[in-house]
This record gives C-alpha cells, sequence and structure tokens, in this order.
C-alpha cells in the first residue's frame, strides 16, 4: 500500500527522496506510545494492549495517567461482566500498559500517538520535545481532528515520519481511523501505519490533509444544521431526532449525539470548518447552549409527533446539508466515494453511508435539496455528479508477477452481494488474462475475509417472492468461483478474519489457503434455514473428505486457524505480520504442512462418515469410536438446525456430483418457511418446522 495506489497522483520528487530515505521506518510495530492519557488517550491505550501491543500511555502528571489506566480496567471489568473478556485477560492486558508522566520512557517506541487537548502551540511544542527523544526512526502522529498536519510537522525533526491518524469515539470500540499524510509524509510511513492500523484491529481510510478530514467535515455541519432548524422553529428537539433516526436510519439523533459526546465538541469542531464558508458558520443557538453549560433537554423521541409539513422540511434540509458538503468532498477529492461511505458506515454507524443516500435520491433531487439548503448562504453550487459516486469494493493490485485482490466492504464484514461478486469477477478476470502474472492472492479488508453472502439481499428477494433473483445471483457467483478454481494460475487465499459461508466457499477455490491465528471459520447456512450453494458441499468433501464435511456443514462448527489446520481445512497458519509481508512480495508462501490429523478428527471423519443427521439425531448411530457425551452434543446441537436444509446439504454431498448441483434445490429452499424465518432470526434460536 503506498500513496500512488492511494490518490493515483505523483508524489514530488522531494518526497520520493524522503520515501528512499525513510524505507528503514519499521512495519513491525511492537511498542506503542500514547500522549494524554483522557478518554480518547485510554481508549486507544486499551485498544493496542487488546491487540498484543506493548503500551506506554504518558500524561503531563502521574496522576492523569493513574485515572486513564483506572478507566481502562473499568472498562475491562464491564466486558468481563459482558462476559466478552476472562479475568486472565484483563490481567494480560493490563499487564501490557505501563504509565508515565516522563517523556524521556518513550525512547523505545516504535509509535507515537499524540492525544492532547486540541491546542496547537501546545502540540507543537510536544512534538518538538519528542524529535529530541525519540529515535529518527520512530513514527510520531497527531490525532488531531482540526488542526492541519503538515502545519504541525513543521515542529517534527524529520517530518517525513509524521502522520495524521484521527481515531473515533470510543477509540477502544469504534474500528475506524482515518490516516491523513501530511505534505512530507513518506510512502514507508504510509505503509507502515495501516499496517499497525489492521494489527491494531482498526479499518482505516484515507483522506488528504483539510479541516474536518472526511467524517468530521460533514459529521458536524449536519449536526449544526440540526440546531439552526431548532432555532428557526422548524420543529422541536424531539421531532427533529426523531425524522432524522428515521431519514438516516440511525440509532440517535443529532441532539442526542451531542450529549453523548459534548455539546462543546461539537461547536469547537465546526469552527474549524468555518474556513471553508459561509454554511459552515456555527449556529449562535449552539454558541448559546454551550455557553450555558447545559446539555440539550430531549424530551421522548420515540414518541414524538409530527405533521408532514415538519417532516419535509427537516428531512429536506438535513439530508441537502449531507449532500452539500459531500458532493465538495468528492469534488475536492478529500477521499473517495468507498472510503466516505465506509466512514460514515463504520464511524458514526450509520446503516446507509452519505454515498448510499446520493445514490437513493438520485442526481436531479440531491441538487434540487442542495439548492434549497443554499438559497441564504450565497455559496457555490458544488459538483454534482452520479459517476463521482460508484465505489469499489473489490480492489486489485500488481506488482511484477503478483495480482492482489482484496475483498474490500469492511463496514459489512465483506458480505457478498451482486455488486461485490461482479467486481470479483471483473478483477479476477484482468489479473487472469495478465501474462505477466502468475500468482494471484486473494484476501479481505476488516475484521472478515468474507462473512458469507448478504443476507438482506436474500430477505428482499424472498420478501419479494423474487426467488429467480437469488437463483441468478447463486448462478453467476459459481460461474466466478469456477473462473478462479479452475485457473491454470497458482491462485492462494489469505484469510485474514472470519471467512463463513460464501467466504469460506471462496477460500476453498483457492490452490492453498493461509490463515492469520485469529481466524474463524464455518458454515452457518443450516443454521439459517438454507445449505452451502457456492460450492460448499462438493469443494469442502474433496479438501477433507465426507465424514468432516458433513460434520462441518450439518453442525455449523465454528473453527479456529488451528483447528482449520488439523482437519486440512487450511494449509498454514501465519502471522498476521507475515501476511503482509506475502502480500508484498517480502516473504515468500510457506509450503503446507504434513496432515497430522488428530485422533478427535479421524473418531468424528468416521462418526459422520457412516452415520446420517437423522440417526445421529434418533439415538440410532453407529458408534464409530465417539463417547456419548460427545454424540449426545452433536445430536443436540443439528437439533436445532433447519432439517430441510441439512437434508439438502447431506444428500449433496452424498451424490458428490459436483458444484452445479447445488442449484437445483435452491428454489425450493428459498421458498420454504424455515429459511424466511432463520434468514430474518439471525443470532436468535428459532424453532424450524421442517416446512
Amino acid at each position: 500500500m503506498n500513496f500512488h495506489d492511494i490518490y493515483g497522483v505523483e508524489k514530488n520528487k522531494t518526497n520520493r527522496a524522503l520515501a528512499q530515505s525513510t524505507e528503514k521506518i519499521m512495519k513491525n510495530i511492537k511498542i506503542v506510545g500514547v500522549i494524554g492519557a483522557g478518554t480518547m488517550g485510554s481508549g486507544l491505550a486499551q485498544k493496542f494492549a487488546q491487540e498484543g501491543f506493548e503500551v506506554i500511555l504518558a500524561d503531563r502528571e502521574m496522576h492523569y495517567v493513574d485515572k486513564g489506566i483506572y478507566n481502562i480496567k473499568t472498562t475491562l471489568d464491564e466486558g468481563v461482566k459482558r462476559r466478552l473478556f476472562n479475568e486472565q485477560q484483563v490481567q494480560n492486558i493490563l499487564g501490557r500498559i505501563s504509565g508515565t508522566s516522563n517523556l524521556n520512557d518513550l525512547k523505545s517506541c516504535d509509535i507515537i500517538i499524540e492525544a492532547i487537548f486540541e491546542k496547537f502551540n501546545a502540540k507543537c511544542e510536544l512534538f518538538e520535545t519528542l524529535s529530541g527523544i525519540v529515535s529518527s526512526e520512530a513514527i510520531i502522529a497527531t490525532n488531531t481532528s482540526s488542526f492541519s498536519v503538515a502545519d504541525l510537522s513543521s515542529s517534527v525533526k524529520n517530518p517525513e515520519r509524521f502522520i495524521g491518524l484521527h481515531y473515533f469515539y470510543h477509540a477502544a470500540k469504534n474500528r475506524l481511523v482515518e490516516i491523513i499524510p501530511g505534505s512530507s509524509t513518506s510512502d514507508a510511513v504510509i505503509r507502515s501505519v495501516y499496517m499497525f492500523s489492521v494489527m491494531s484491529g482498526k479499518d482505516p481510510i484515507y483522506t488528504t490533509d483539510k479541516n474536518g478530514f472526511a467524517v468530521n467535515r460533514f459529521f458536524v455541519p449536519w449536526l449544526n444544521e440540526s440546531v439552526r432548524l431548532l432555532s428557526e422553529g422548524a420543529g422541536t428537539i424531539s421531532q427533529i431526532d426523531a425524522i432524522c433516526k428515521k431519514v438516516f436510519d440511525i440509532g440517535m439523533g443529532p441532539f442526542q449525539l451531542m450529549n453523548a459526546t459534548g455539546v462543546p465538541i461539537a461547536m469547537h469542531a465546526q469552527k474549524t470548518l468555518e474556513n471553508f464558508g459561509p454554511f459552515y458558520k456555527v449556529s449562535p443557538l449552539l454558541e448559546e447552549q454551550v455557553a450555558s453549560n447545559q446539555n440539550w433537554e430531549v424530551d421522548d423521541v420515540e414518541n414524538a409527533e409530527y405533521s408532514d409539513e415538519i417532516y419535509k422540511l427537516v428531512s429536506e434540509r438535513m439530508l441537502g446539508c449531507v449532500f452539500f458538503v459531500c458532493a465538495q468532498i468528492l469534488a475536492e477529492k478529500v477521499c473517495t466515494a468507498t472510503d466516505l461511505n465506509r466512514g460514515a458506515k463504520i464511524g458514526l454507524r450509520w446503516r446507509q453511508g452519505p454515498v448510499d443516500l446520493l445514490k437513493r435520491y438520485g442526481e436531479e433531487t440531491v441538487k434540487q435539496y442542495i439548492r434549497n439548503s443554499l438559497a441564504s448562504y450565497g455559496e457555490k453550487m458544488p459538483s454534482v455528479d452520479s459517476r463521482d459516486w460508484d465505489m469499489e469494493y473489490v480492489t486489485y493490485r500488481k506488482t511484477g508477477n503478483i495480482a492482489v485482490i482484496t475483498m474490500a466492504r469492511p463496514e459489512d464484514m465483506n458480505a457478498l452481494n451482486e455488486k461485490m461478486m461482479h467486481q470479483l469477477d471483473n478483477v479476477f478476470s484482468e489479473a487472469e488474462a495478465d501474462p505477466e502474472v502468475d500468482t494471484i492472492f486473494i484476501t479481505g479488508m476488516g475484521k472478515a475475509f468474507v462473512a458469507g453472502a448478504d443476507i438482506r439481499f436474500f430477505v428482499k428477494n424472498m420478501k419479494a417472492h423474487a426467488i429467480d433473483t437469488i437463483l441468478a445471483f447463486t448462478k453467476y457467483g459459481q460461474q466466478v468461483f469456477s473462473k478462479i478454481d479452475h485457473s491454470k494460475k497458482q491462485v492462494i487465499a489469505v484469510l485474514n478474519g472470519m471467512a463463513l459461508g460464501g467466504g469460506l466457499e471462496l477460500a476453498l477455490c483457492a490452490d492453498r489457503i493461509l490463515a492469520t491465528p485469529k481466524v474463524r471459520v464455518a458454515f452457518p447456512e443450516t443454521g439459517i434455514g438454507i445449505y452451502p450453494g457456492l460450492g460448499g458441499t462438493q469443494r469442502t468433501t474433496q479438501r477433507v473428505g465426507k465424514g468432516i464435511a458433513k460434520y462441518l456443514i450439518l453442525t455449523g462448527k465454528m473453527l479456529s486457524a488451528q483447528e482449520a489446520l488439523e482437519v486440512g481445512l487450511i494449509d498454514a497458519v501465519i502471522s498476521t505480520g507475515e501476511m503482509f509481508d506475502i502480500l508484498e512480495c517480502e516473504l515468500p508462501v510457506p509450503s503446507a504442512a504434513p496432515l497430522k490429523s488428530a485422533e478427535k478428527w479421524q473418531k468424528i471423519a468416521g462418526f459422520y462418515e457412516h452415520n446420517s443427521y437423522r440417526s445421529i439425531i434418533k439415538g440410532e448411530f453407529t458408534d464409530g469410536g465417539l463417547d456419548d457425551e460427545t454424540i449426545t452434543k452433536l445430536a443436540k446441537t443439528m437439533g436445532f438446525k433447519a432439517p430441510l436444509a441439512m437434508k439438502v446439504a447431506e444428500q449433496l454431498i452424498e451424490e458428490a456430483k459436483g458444484p452445479e448441483s447445488e442449484l437445483e434445490h435452491l428454489n425450493m429452499i428459498f421458498s420454504t418457511s424455515d429459511a424466511l424465518l432463520g434468514l430474518t432470526s439471525i443470532g436468535k434460536r428459532v424453532e424450524y418446522k421442517g416446512q
């Protein structure tokens, strides 16, 4: 990953020279310094420690540090109560965090992230001091949300190692980080912080160095616009919040959000955007609210009533605000449409991103809403072109004889839909047709390789009685997967996270499968009323045998990377650092380890080879060496699965007629009430009727 890949432009000669001079900057970051032990800094320290990094948390006085570490422990203890962690894990995480009020203790850090209060001079003084303490190869990053990264870099010795990393609240839980290169930031540093971001459990997007970057640039004016509407008497707080929740399909309205994150923060962030023009001027009512030192009085939003006229006014103004700012962002090339949409969906947890909304309303309506919003501000109408709204969900990169295909929709766990399947087809065909390419890697972005097919696509078409659309999608997907499976080039799947259902089916098309330690794989389909339809019943059998294939598909058992290696489902387990080195062509692909299946897997394989799911559930099985307790658990597990789905899956495995045989039963299975029940009840235990 380098600057040219990100922006498609060439950096200046000075930066290219700087990039060459900083190639020594480490990619293998182990020790992280966080300066500022407040809410943001302590959240970052917690997240980095959770992901296995050694962390030094610093602040100007030890009582701030102690408070930050206490807050971390409190958060982790709450996680124990919610069964997210156990006591040992908490002790391990806390053991990776040390505190200090002496900046000299940061000498050993590979990267230092500044998370102090938003005062420009204070940040500059800190960076100047740090430059005299840490290694010249250490990366220095700012978490600023309002200042120019380039301006701040003037205080740093060797500014080519300085970069913006803008994290979002709550930093221990929110996966988004904006990566903002400054004017001097080297390619090596951009690449390093991208890898660090992924290894620390974050989903990065890239933005240019402009106030507000990408997400705050449109989100903060959206908050400000809600206050304007209130000041104009367009609606009450509860009405505005209720309408926004409905229009934007979000969990909290703008006033609720300001109360949760701090009303002064909204005002301060908006002030940093005022240089963009009169539309960005802070609402006087927002300034008054901050001066009162009070939260907004938000009443019963859920039961708020409003007229059609109020709904129309509020919805069009709030949409117009987002459309205007996002049109500017895209016209100014602050970031790509893909990253803009991803930022909202991950960082703000909007179910529909701003680009989704642009597409939903269409070019003419978008223009009209923007004109209406700008009517009293004298702002210039930005360029609005629907061609700028295309989003890239499958990326392609070529280095020498290596092609890397990345499933890149982390905001939706890389779930396969029609657009992703077409993009995968296109980029794989490009790699396949390139005579220079002899090896094709397929990997994922975020915490999933591919978490199956997009359930919403299935449900939408089932409810519309459009089963033919599901059949067409699956048939096309089989054709794409067959092309990958039968490629004459070496295809290697590199699993970076969960590979579920269709994701595991995609991986099984590769010649070799590598996985990082946190990978989890499973076929969950029979638990949601359907069966694997993209070759899962067939390629799994070819790879691990009929017994294990039946076990995995009929039980939906989730395997760890190590377990997947033991049964032969994958070929090697690699570290996340090794994954990057392999994809960067800096490490050879490891050879497949000789399969040494544990005795328990051999027994499970034999048991399922000689018994049907019905015989196991009814207790009419041939033992095969498994103990009674294990058999009882297997029977109980399958008892919660959809009977028709299990019947078809088992039949397909037994008949072994090839992937296309899975298409024969799709119309029937997607027409069942069990399938609709399962697909609309994800995460819930349901009782299937076998119909």
